[in-house]
């Protein structure tokens, strides 16, 4: 390919820093991830720069800077409300915690410093003067689809083993393989992953499940990277399902469940989890049939032991551990408007939207024994919740037509009895939609507190 030939539209932003650098003298381009996604036709998120230009001289050249790292040779150019990342040319010392360099050299030579850098498609670097620079076959693994180290695999993933886990994130992506010397590198140097932090290695896995593929996680159970970071995924791997309503085992079943709902992360970890407790509630009958009783309670307890591990944020993790423990609800015969009501009071307005879609996509991830009825069963509950939301029913505290200042105004002390007398309210609600009135709650809490209350409300 004729590397002239590629034309890249660089934002004015950029082009700015890039012309302010040529001005005075310096190289500079565009580099990395702006530059693949570009070719690939694909939105970059970030367009970063490498120059010649020392950080003290590219802070010189411009108003407003951040020293985001300066260390390693990298300012921050602001350019009206936008941060471009602007680093000099480097050359990087010994790793010695499989993540940083000790040093960093700053050299005059833009091939060495696309050297340091991951992969073939991520070491290429553009300016419209130039055009594309392309010196480790970039272009060649895009068009052939690979993810192939640059250099000596075993010396870039030595260096940083993140790049373990962005190999496997980057062939979930854009739907590459990876390169047999370099997946060889990445099964030898698996184990090196335990030196990273739990925040990076949870960046990586969300990067990877809410890819277009995220059933690649199978080349990280393949290749030993599950085995360090996720060793719950690697006894779903191993258990089987020979059962009527299943054609995989766990773990595959979780793999292709992802595929059936949107790239969203909580969706996504949600189905990666959906089945963690299977392994330990496996009992097989005299036929030989596998049975997974009680599971869900189990995944729940331990997605909630990953999910913190990984160090993900509280919201997510009670998100996905309700989704995971609730996955299953749907696979009922569809309740009347009054069950689903509780049902909605018990899971919650945030969760049980997104119930249906984890429902289907386990339904649609099983083998095709009763697949019909099922769904069928599912859009069932669904229209029976769209009914109940079109309706505006109180489902819970906050929609109720009364609250903790009106029942303090009748009388009632702040505490323990008043959340009591609340929920006693509710539960009124749930059974008949047409009590959530602020008179008739009102009678009813005035019932409690002159001590004459129904049977039913105490």
């Amino acid at each position: 390919m004729n590397l002239k030939s590629v034309v890249i539209e660089i934002p004015e932003g950029a082009r700015e820093v890039l012309e302010t650098l040529h001005g005075a003298g310096y190289e500079a381009y565009v580099v990395g991830g702006c530059v693949r996604d570009s070719i690939l036709g694909r939105k970059p998120q970030d367009w970063d720069v490498t120059t010649s230009a020392r950080p003290e001289e590219v802070k010189a050249l411009f108003r407003r800077t951040i020293d985001t790292g300066i260390q390693h040779g990298t300012v921050t150019v602001m350019i009206g409300s936008e941060g471009f990342e602007v680093t000099t040319y480097r050359i990087d010392g010994k790793y010695e915690d499989s993540r940083h360099p000790s040093e960093v050299i700053f050299t005059p030579s833009l091939e060495e410093d696309l050297k340091r850098r991951d992969f073939t498609i991520n070491a290429m670097a553009y300016n419209d003067k130039e055009g594309l620079v392309d010196l480790f076959g970039g272009m060649e693994d895009i068009e052939k689809k690979m993810i192939r180290c640059v250099g000596d695999p075993k010396a870039r993933f030595g260096e940083d083993a993140l790049r373990i886990m962005r190999a496997v994130r980057f062939s979930a992506q854009l739907g590459y393989e990876i390169d047999e010397k370099t997946k060889e590198a990445i099964q030898e140097l698996a184990p090196t992953l335990r030196n990273i932090s739990a925040e990076r290695i949870q960046t990586e896995l969300v990067k990877l499940v809410v890819s277009d593929h995220p059933e690649y996680l199978r080349i990280a159970y393949e290749t030993g990277i599950t085995k360090v970071v996720l060793p719950e995924f690697d006894l779903m791997m191993e258990t089987p399902q020979r059962h009527a309503h299943h054609c995989y085992n766990v773990g595959e079943h979780s793999l292709v469940s992802m595929t059936y709902v949107p790239a969203n992360k909580v969706l996504r970890l949600t189905m990666l989890f959906h089945d963690l407790g299977k392994p330990a509630c496996l009992t097989v009958d005299e036929e030989g049939i596998t049975h997974f009783y009680g599971h869900p309670r189990v995944s729940e307890e331990i997605a909630r032991k990953i999910l913190r591990r990984l160090k993900f944020d509280n919201d997510t993790t009670a998100l996905v551990c309700k989704l995971v423990k609730y996955h299953d609800y749907c696979n009922e015969d569809a309740p009347d408007q009054r069950t689903m009501r509780r049902a909605l009071n018990k899971i919650g307005e945030d969760a049980f939207p997104m119930m249906f879609d984890v429902c289907r996509a386990d339904i649609l991830a099983q083998s095709e024994y009763l697949r019909e009825e099922k769904l069928a069963r599912a859009q069932k509950w669904q229209q029976f919740y769209e009914a109940i939301m079109e309706q505006h029913e109180c489902v819970s505290l906050k929609e109720l037509a009364i609250d903790g200042n009106d029942l303090i105004q009748l009388g009632m002390k702040p505490g323990r009895e008043l959340g009591s007398c609340l929920q006693a309210l509710l539960e009124e609600v749930l059974e008949d939609p047409g009590r959530n009135t602020k008179e008739y709650l009102t009678e009813q809490a005035r019932q409690r507190i002159k001590g004459q209350m129904p049977e039913k409300m105490k």
